[in-house]
């Protein structure tokens, strides 16, 4: 479930890592777990000497962390400079150890100098690959953010050319038809005329939107096959649907190009055809059926083909990816295709 600004929970963690505004919180939370490391460092008591060798220990590494984060790893590590980033970490490790161990054995401490200096170089390189690991996870979940944003943008930009490509298809073909008809009857080219100036509000304003309702789309279907049954005299077709339509969105256009099809190839000059096409919806599965005559004297298809079909498929692969099925049917009389469309 999706909260109610938009965010996942795991947009939200990702947010906290990264942005801008919650570093503040993040540095307090880096402060506060070297803080406490610091203080855990023998001696104990109120021992002044000590609280000063902690107090430079805790300076050293603040200082180590912040130049590893924010200098040594972004000039080195991200350019692909690891030599650089060893020498470099080492030199500053190396400069810093008498500043750190001055008046050492006076504070109290009970470790030896040389276990001391081995205790600084262990210590002091866990910080270091801590703090390169933060540095380097953050730099993972901003790239990832970035990849998935103009994964996102890449395919809305393709599936808006997809869609642009079947618009003119769909008006070529209708405009040749009345161009067409405008010699033989002029009234029901006008009749198409006036049927397609609501496709083309339809597709210009609805079709828009990245969805549109299932039962708007129905409804163009319908207007397309009126329109075709105006030009065509024995043209018969049906639209039936099951389960309940009401509220299911679907992407705009999904179903024209098949019906588009549907009707160019059950064009039959000397005998009737028709189309049958059927919706229903089944718990969260959308079924989409098309069956269309096809000619007597037509040579038989080697199934379905042209530009339409194959951007339809593209738009498929793109907004349903592995949630849809796509058969087709084909024989002598009649050529069949169904879409399952997982909601």
């Amino acid at each position: 479930m999706e909260p109610a600004n938009g965010l996942s929970v795991r947009d939200k963690y990702m947010e906290l890592l990264i942005a801008g505004r919650y570093g503040i919180y993040r540095h307090l939370i880096l402060a506060f777990m070297l803080g406490a490391f610091v203080l855990s460092m023998e001696p104990g008591g109120g021992n002044t000497s000590g609280d000063l060798i902690k107090l430079r220990f805790f300076i050293f590494f603040m200082s180590l962390l912040y130049a590893n984060m924010y200098l040594l790893v972004p000039h080195f590590l991200f350019k692909n400079k690891p030599v650089q980033f060893i020498a470099a970490i080492a030199l500053f490790i190396t400069i810093a150890y008498p500043l750190v161990f001055f008046n050492y054995k006076a504070s109290g401490f009970s470790t030896t100098p040389y276990w001391g200096v081995a205790k600084y170089v262990f210590i002091s390189l866990v910080w270091v690959a801590a703090s390169a690991a933060i540095k380097l996870f953050q730099r993972w979940l901003i790239d990832s953010q970035r990849i998935s944003e103009l994964e996102h943008l890449t395919k809305s930009a393709e599936l808006e050319q997809l869609k642009n490509q079947i618009n003119p298809h769909f008006l070529f073909n209708m405009l040749n038809n009345v161009n067409v008809l405008t010699q033989k009857d002029p009234e029901k080219a006008s009749q198409i005329l006036e049927k397609l100036s609501g496709f083309l509000r339809y597709q210009l304003y609805d079709s828009a939107r990245p969805r549109v309702l299932l039962t708007s789309e129905i409804r163009f279907i319908q207007d397309l096959l009126n329109m075709e049954k105006i030009r065509r005299d024995n043209f018969e077709f049906t639209i039936s649907n099951e389960g309940v339509l009401t509220g299911i969105q679907v992407a705009p256009l999904l179903f024209m190009t098949f019906v588009e099809n549907a009707v160019k190839h059950s064009l039959d000059a000397d005998n009737g055809s028709w189309i049958h096409i059927y919706f229903g919806i089944h718990e969260d599965e959308l079924n989409f059926k098309c069956i269309n005559s096809k000619p007597q004297l037509m040579a038989i298809l080697q199934g379905p083909g042209g530009l339409g079909l194959g951007n339809v498929r593209r738009r498929l692969a793109l907004l349903y990816p592995e949630r849809h099925i796509i058969k087709a049917e084909d024989s002598a009389q009649s050529y069949s295709l169904s879409l399952t469309v997982k909601l």
